[in-house]
């Protein structure tokens, strides 16, 4: 019996464009006289023969090529077909395998579809994608794929010698291509073959893979993110029942791949080594995830640091990016190792009590052939009107926020991370680009919201949705947003219509407190307002003080170099600057390499400069960094009251014929205070006299120009007693010392206050 095809169909298998060929290929239930029995079809492009092998009826059925010399078909005179096998001869190779068009149950539900089709399939990753499984009792790889506008989608690798002919998928209604392949397994290097309605071929990465080739090479892997056995059980439940913003939070911001590198060696035959770093850096390799938590994980618990922030780490095909234009959002980049290494990573910071933070990049993408650009033929992810659609700064493309299944494909991916990588934090990048329909765009260039205004009203809302959606998940976490305007709520809740971040980088303060730590003290007198205009709005947001990497790249120099004077000057001005970022309200971020005082900018192609802790100053400086950080964290009055004004109150912000300010910093019930005073010129001050609280003994808790960090030693002999004499509107008064570019804080030792006040003897 013969079923033959109409010569349409035949020519749209053969040409590689059928949206559905489990239409006309498999198995396919047939009545022969009054019998049911199955006629089967295989398009097997490098057949000469083909045969039908069943195993459970020891049978095998020839196939013969009837309306093309590939297009193979017989009929199996049985009621119930079992799982069977194709058995072809191409030319002198022989082999046998299952047909992947046996196996027609779809992984997508009606309800995962209407969800995604809506934008609110949160775990649309675990549909999505390439994902090992069984059907049938048959092993294999479940692919799918959203491409509506493709008129073809194949999945092609080297299982298939990449021939976009053999693996051809089907198409659902709602534009999702899948296909189940038997016999493959993890590891095996996959794309997906697009072709469009003018016939245009696009060879593209699964957009929800999570694991790519290292570059330069652009295939997506298959892996099971399932298999790693996590150990943070306990850190995972106290952060759920946490108030992150009432705990102290400094943040080791570190690209990983520019910390430390290793000498290249040559691969063992079980093991394949990272490739070489760059050509700036020949004989270089990256350190793994691995080697990476020998590493980073003790330096930066030794420095007391509460959370490390991971510049992206979603897969990136340029270095020199840093990781912000991203082609796979699911993918950890395989630089460093496997998924299940960066796990482990994870599981080891947790593990030693460090949150991990990872930036997120969903403002823009690369236009890289293989990746989100153009992904079906058509403007898919991205706007198609270029004045909303494309950065020309940046050469990037916008993601169509306005489309349900591009938000979805973010807002998911923010959940992706927390759920399979067990991350503590997101730091959006870039927020302002997302918000401003004219962000870096000339007039004439950008187009208007629906209501004539600039605001890019899909991205707010998609902004929004995430955090809620966040946050009703993982509770306890963060979500930082890098935003360099005046966007009010950015750190507001969703519900009093916020933006729904519970941090926001504080880019006023860093431009104004860099601009003034710029100067050569003498002219700082004239610009004391850099250094108190900030607390005008410090508790509009919740914020976030960052020195983070952007401030030491594209000739900005380095922190270090950004101090003026002679080198003790720059050093004693590094400690000032970090001592009034510690003491000032906001949780603390700081870009590696601060710490010890760098004097090179960042180069995202070599080290950090580590042989300068052969020296004593950036050796002192760094231990200076972990006393201050040590301090911040023992002291609930630096960090219980950073968002409201109940935590901080000026003793004097006017001095600045001296360049003083001082000010003091409240616990949560303010009934522990700390006073901080900064001389931010070179000219010690003695008798400097400020208004206290409360009478008694202030013991000089932390002195940045102490003998111990590389200072003068100028101080107050471990504390000072009040005097009773009004000042700064208060009824007692210290009489200080101030060393040269110091910052001094004080703390009341009620304890001996009260013995003296009670006649013992101290």
């Amino acid at each position: 019996m013969t079923m033959l095809l109409s010569q349409d169909q035949v020519d749209l298998l053969v040409r590689n464009q059928h949206h559905d060929p489990f239409a006309v290929l498999g198995p396919h239930a047939v009545t022969v006289d009054g019998q049911t029995q199955w006629h089967l079809r295989a398009y097997l492009p490098l057949a000469q023969a083909a045969w039908v092998v069943c195993p459970t009826l020891r049978q095998e059925f020839a196939m013969t090529p009837k309306q093309d010399p590939h297009l193979f078909e017989c009929l199996i005179p049985v009621a119930e077909l079992p799982n069977y096998q194709l058995r072809v001869k191409e030319g002198e190779r022989e082999r046998v395998f299952y047909d992947p068009y046996g196996f027609k149950t779809p992984k997508l539900t009606d309800f995962d579809l209407h969800l995604f089709g809506e934008g609110n399939h949160h775990r649309i990753y675990e549909k999505l994608g390439s994902h090992l499984t069984q059907v049938d009792g048959v092993a294999g790889v479940y692919f799918a794929v959203w491409a509506p506008q493709a008129r073809n989608v194949s999945v092609i690798g080297d299982f298939n010698a990449w021939d976009g002919r053999q693996h051809q998928m089907r198409k659902g209604h709602t534009g999702i291509w899948e296909m189940f392949i038997p016999e493959l397994t993890a590891g095996t290097a996959y794309k997906y073959e697009i072709k469009n309605w003018e016939g245009h071929i696009y060879e593209k990465s699964d957009p929800l893979s999570f694991y790519q080739e290292v570059r330069p090479k652009t295939a997506s892997i298959v892996t099971d993110l399932d298999g790693y056995t996590w150990g943070d059980q306990a850190w995972l439940e106290q952060r759920r029942h946490t108030d992150a913003l009432t705990q102290p939070i400094a943040i080791y911001e570190v690209h990983l791949g520019s910390w430390l590198h290793r000498a290249f060696e040559i691969p063992t035959p079980d093991h394949t080594e990272p490739v070489a770093v760059s050509e700036l850096n020949p004989g270089a390799r990256y350190l793994t995830y691995r080697e990476l938590a020998q590493e980073l994980i003790p330096y930066v618990k030794e420095m007391g640091f509460t959370h490390v922030e991971l510049l992206p780490i979603a897969d990136y095909p340029f270095d020199g990016s840093w990781g912000y234009q991203v082609v796979s959002y699911y993918a950890a980049t395989s630089r460093y190792g496997s998924p299940q290494d960066f796990m482990y990573f994870v599981d080891q910071c947790h593990q030693n009590g460090l949150g991990v933070i990872v930036d997120w990049v969903p403002g823009h993408f690369p236009k890289d052939g293989h990746g989100l650009a153009f992904f079906d033929g058509s403007h898919l992810y991205e706007y198609s009107d270029p004045r909303k659609g494309e950065h020309q700064e940046w050469g990037t493309l916008v993601f169509d926020y306005g489309r349900p299944e591009v938000r979805n494909f973010l807002v998911a991916n923010a959940l992706f991370w927390f759920d399979k990588y067990h991350i503590d934090g997101i730091r959006v990048d870039a927020v302002a680009s997302m918000i401003y329909l004219d962000y870096c765009r000339p007039d004439g260039e950008w187009i208007t919201n629906q209501h004539g205004g600039r605001e890019h009203i899909e991205a707010v809302d998609f902004l929004r949705q995430v955090n809620h959606v966040l946050f009703s998940y993982f509770p306890g976490v963060l979500s930082i947003a890098e935003e360099s305007t005046s966007w009010p709520m950015v750190s507001w809740p969703t519900y009093v219509g916020g933006l729904g971040f519970n941090l926001k980088w504080n880019m006023g303060w860093m431009h104004d407190t860099l601009d003034y730590f710029r100067m050569d003290p003498w002219f700082r007198q004239f610009h004391q307002n850099n250094i108190t205009f900030g607390i005008w709005y410090a508790f509009s947001e919740n914020f976030m003080l960052a020195l983070s990497h952007d401030e030491v790249v594209h000739g900005k120099a380095s922190l270090m170099s950004k101090m003026p004077g002679d080198e003790w000057q720059k050093f004693a001005n590094m400690r000032a600057l970090l001592a009034y970022m510690f003491t000032h309200p906001g949780k603390k971020t700081l870009f590696m390499g601060m710490e010890f005082g760098q004097w090179q900018e960042w180069n995202v192609w070599g080290d950090l400069e580590w042989h300068l802790l052969q020296y004593e100053r950036h050796q002192t400086l760094k231990q200076y960094v972990a006393n201050l950080i040590h301090l911040y964290r023992q002291e609930p009055a630096l960090y219980t009251q950073d968002f409201t004004l109940d935590g901080f109150e000026w003793i004097d912000c006017a001095d600045n014929r001296h360049s003083v300010v001082s000010y003091i910093r409240y616990d949560k019930d303010r009934s522990n205070y700390l006073i901080v005073v900064c001389n931010f010129t070179p000219q010690p001050h003695a008798h400097y006299r400020i208004g206290v609280p409360e009478p008694g003994f202030y013991r000089e808790l932390f002195n940045s120009d102490a003998r111990e960090f590389g200072g003068s030693n100028m101080g107050n002999l471990g504390g000072k007693w009040t005097d009773e004499w009004g000042y700064h509107g208060r009824s007692c008064s210290l009489d200080l010392c101030l060393p040269p570019l110091g910052v001094m804080v004080f703390q009341l030792d009620r304890h001996k206050s009260q013995a003296v006040l009670d006649g013992d003897d101290v």
